[in-house]
C-alpha cells in the first residue's frame, strides 16, 4: 500500500442533495483501506468517515458491503449521515473491492461481521456506540450479526432485506430463478471495470435471455454469464434439501434475541416484503417496538432513498443522540396505493382489519356469497411453454404494476372477478388463497395472483404468490385425489376504488421469475424431460375455494 493510501485524505464537503435537512458539519475526512485481520488471517479493507468538529468521538454507523465502497456506491453506503455528527465505517466483504478470501455470498457475514465488531471495540476513536445501517444485501449482513454484537450496538435501521434470503430464493417451494440468476451475474462481473454499472443495466437481460433458452437450469449460469457461478450453483444445488447450507446463512431464528431498536423500510414491490414483515412480528413477538415503514416501491426503485434517509436520520439520533423529537407517534406507516396516501397505524397487520373469504365460483365469478353446486374449472399447464409473468417483484428492473389483460387471455390461466364494489375497498394486510385443487401430476405448480381492474378494464397486478407440490400440499381430501393447499401471496396495502371490480388469476406459472416445474420430480437443476399437467380447481359447497381477504377499515 502506498504511503499516500494510509494518510488521511484533506477534509471534504459534501453536497447536500435537495430536500434534505442541512446538516450542522458540512466537512469530513476519511480514512482509507483501513485493514482488519480475521480470525483465519485473512484482511478485510474499510474506509472511516469522519465529521470535522466533533468535540468527542461521534457515535458509529457499521456498513458491510459486497458492493464497494467509493464512488457512487458511498451514497448508499450511509456517506450523507457523516455531516450530521456521525462517524461512518464502511468495510468491503471477504473476495470483494480490496478484500482478501474468497467471496461466497451469504456465507461469511456472521464470522466476518462479529471479528469486525470486536476490532472496532477497540479502535480509540470509538466512542461506545453504534449502529449498523443498510439495504438488501446490507441489511442482511447487520442481521447476521445483530444478537451478538452486544450492548454497544444501539440501533439499527435496515431497508428492503430480511434477516434470511432462503425464502425468497425458493419461493413457496419453487425457484426464483430470474432474481438469483440476475443477482449472482451482477456480482461476478460487479468488480470488472465499470462493472456494477453496466450488470446492473444489462444482467436482467441476460438473465431472462437465457432463462428462455430451453437450456437446463444448471446450464443458466453460463449461458448468462459466460461461467459457472458459485452462488447460483449452490441454490440450485440445495432446492428442496435440508443438507445444512443454509445453517449458517439464516438469522431468522435469532431475530428476536436482538435486543437494539430496529426500523424497517419495505416496498410493496419488493422481492424481499414477506420477510421482512417476518422480522418485524418476529421482534413484536419478543416484546420490542419496531418501526416499519411500507411505500410504493419495488426493490431498486430510486424513491425510496429519500425516505430511507429521513427516517433513518431521526432513528439514530433518537437512540444514538438521545433527541426522539423526529421520530413520529405510531410505529407502522404505509402508503395505501389506490387511495395514494400514507397512513399512520400503531401495527401491523392495522388493528381493526378482519380476513374475509372471497369465493371463487363458477363461470369466473368471486365474492363474499358462499359457493355454488359446479364442475371444476380446469387448464393444462406445459413446461416447456410456461405461463409468463408480465409483472410482479424482480431483483432488478422496474415492478411497476402492468396490465395483465394480455395474461388473462391465455388458455393456462384461470380468472375470476368480482362485480363492480359499490364502495371502496382497503385490502392491508397479508393475503392469501385457500384453494381445493387436483391435478394428474404430483409435481407441479399453482400461482395466484390479485388484479386491480378499473371500470375501463385494465387489470393491474396487486400481489401474488405461489405453491409448489407435493411437499408443500396438505394429504388429499377425500378419495377423488382432491388436495386442499394454503397460498401466501405478498402482504398489500392497497385500495380497491367504487366502481372498480376485484380480479383472481390461478395458474401454474409464472416464467422467468420462478423456474417453470417440469412436471417430473427430478433433480430442478438437471431435468430436460418436461410433461404437461391437467390441472382442476374446485368451487363447490364441498370444497369451498376461496382469496383469503385482510379488509381494513377506512380511516376516519
Amino acid at each position: 500500500m502506498a504511503l499516500r493510501d494510509r494518510l488521511p485524505a484533506p477534509p471534504i464537503r459534501v453536497r447536500r442533495p435537495r430536500g434534505l435537512p442541512r446538516s450542522p458539519l458540512p466537512r469530513y475526512r476519511v480514512e482509507r483501506d483501513l485493514p482488519v485481520t480475521m480470525p483465519d488471517g485473512v484482511t478485510l479493507l474499510a474506509d472511516r468517515y469522519v465529521p470535522i468538529g466533533a468535540r468527542r468521538p461521534p457515535p458509529t454507523i457499521l456498513v458491510r458491503t459486497p458492493y464497494g465502497r467509493r464512488g457512487p456506491a458511498a451514497l448508499a453506503n450511509g456517506l450523507l449521515f457523516v455531516p450530521f455528527g456521525f462517524q461512518l465505517v464502511v468495510q468491503s466483504a471477504r473476495g470483494t473491492f480490496g478484500s482478501g478470501g474468497e467471496f461466497d455470498p451469504l456465507g461469511s457475514e456472521r464470522d466476518d461481521g462479529l471479528a469486525t465488531v470486536a476490532w472496532l471495540k477497540e479502535q480509540p476513536w470509538f466512542g461506545g456506540t453504534f449502529a449498523t445501517y443498510g439495504a438488501s444485501y446490507l441489511g442482511y449482513s447487520a442481521w447476521a450479526i445483530a444478537a451478538e454484537a452486544g450492548p454497544e450496538l444501539k440501533a439499527m435501521s435496515l431497508q428492503i432485506t430480511a434477516s434470511s434470503f432462503r425464502d425468497a430464493a425458493y419461493v413457496g417451494g419453487s425457484f426464483a430463478l430470474e432474481s438469483t440468476l440476475t443477482w449472482t451475474d451482477l456480482t461476478h462481473r460487479q468488480q470488472q471495470p465499470l462493472g456494477l454499472l453496466t450488470a446492473s443495466l444489462l444482467s436482467r437481460r441476460r438473465a431472462v435471455r437465457a432463462a428462455r433458452s430451453g437450456r437446463p437450469l444448471a446450464e443458466l449460469d453460463v449461458a448468462t454469464g459466460g461461467a459457472q457461478m458459485r452462488f447460483y450453483q449452490d441454490l440450485l444445488t440445495n432446492h428442496g434439501t435440508d443438507a445444512g447450507y443454509w445453517d449458517g446463512r439464516d438469522f431468522s431464528g435469532t431475530v428476536g434475541d436482538v435486543a437494539a431498536p430496529v426500523t424497517l423500510l419495505g416496498g410493496w414491490y419488493d422481492v424481499f416484503l414477506p420477510w421482512e414483515i417476518r422480522d418485524y412480528l418476529a421482534l413484536r413477538a419478543a416484546g420490542h417496538r419496531p418501526y416499519l415503514t411500507i411505500g410504493p416501491w419495488w426493490h431498486t426503485d430510486a424513491r425510496h432513498g429519500l425516505v430511507s434517509f429521513r427516517e433513518t436520520l431521526a432513528w439514530f439520533r433518537a437512540h444514538l443522540r438521545g433527541d426522539p423529537s423526529g421520530l413520529r407517534a405510531d410505529p407502522v406507516r404505509l402508503y395505501v396505493t389506490g387511495a395514494r396516501e400514507w397512513r399512520h397505524y400503531r401495527d401491523w397487520p392495522p388493528p381493526g382489519t378482519r380476513q374475509e373469504r372471497w369465493h371463487l365460483h363458477p363461470g369466473g365469478g368471486l365474492g363474499g356469497d358462499g359457493p355454488l353446486p359446479s364442475k371444476p374449472s380446469g387448464y393444462r399447464f406445459d413446461p416447456a411453454r410456461p405461463t409468463p409473468a408480465l409483472g410482479g417483484p424482480t431483483l432488478l428492473g422496474s415492478s411497476r404494476p402492468v396490465d395483465n389483460r394480455p395474461l388473462e387471455r391465455r388458455p393456462d390461466v384461470l380468472v375470476f372477478t368480482s362485480p363492480p364494489l359499490g364502495e371502496p375497498l382497503d385490502v392491508i394486510g397479508p393475503v392469501g388463497a385457500d384453494l381445493f385443487v387436483r391435478s394428474d401430476r404430483e409435481h407441479t405448480d399453482f400461482v395466484v395472483r390479485l388484479c386491480d381492474v378499473a371500470p375501463d378494464g385494465t387489470s393491474r397486478n396487486v400481489c401474488e404468490g405461489g405453491l409448489r407440490l407435493p411437499a408443500f400440499a396438505e394429504k388429499p381430501v377425500g378419495t377423488a385425489g382432491v388436495r386442499r393447499i394454503a397460498v401466501d401471496l405478498w402482504p398489500t396495502g392497497h385500495r380497491f376504488a367504487r366502481g372498480h371490480r376485484v380480479r383472481v388469476h390461478v395458474t401454474s406459472g409464472a416464467h422467468p421469475k420462478v423456474a417453470a416445474n417440469p412436471g417430473t420430480g427430478e433433480p430442478l437443476a438437471t431435468a430436460r424431460r418436461m410433461v404437461t399437467a391437467d390441472q382442476e380447481v374446485f368451487h363447490d359447497p364441498d370444497h369451498p375455494s376461496a382469496l383469503i381477504l385482510p379488509i381494513t377499515p377506512p380511516p376516519r
